[in-house]
């Protein structure tokens, strides 16, 4: 009994490291987003500042 529980567990364990791993190498492959430095007005508060390049967020730029 015990020794069925300790090899699923080993499975699952082996399984979440898979995933990982899988993870990882899409992290690590994927193009660098593009960064944009953006200033706030003085007067502060609010959000007026136009959005970044976000990776999922596809917009035309209007050069």
């Amino acid at each position: 009994m015990y020794l069925k529980l300790f090899r699923a567990s080993e499975e699952a364990v082996n399984v979440l490291i898979a995933a990982q791993r899988e993870c990882e190498e899409l992290y690590v492959s994927a193009p660098e987003p593009e960064l944009k430095v953006i200033t706030l007005s003085e007067q502060g508060c609010g959000n007026k500042a136009k959005p970044t390049n976000h990776p999922q967020i596809k917009k035309k730029d209007s050069d």
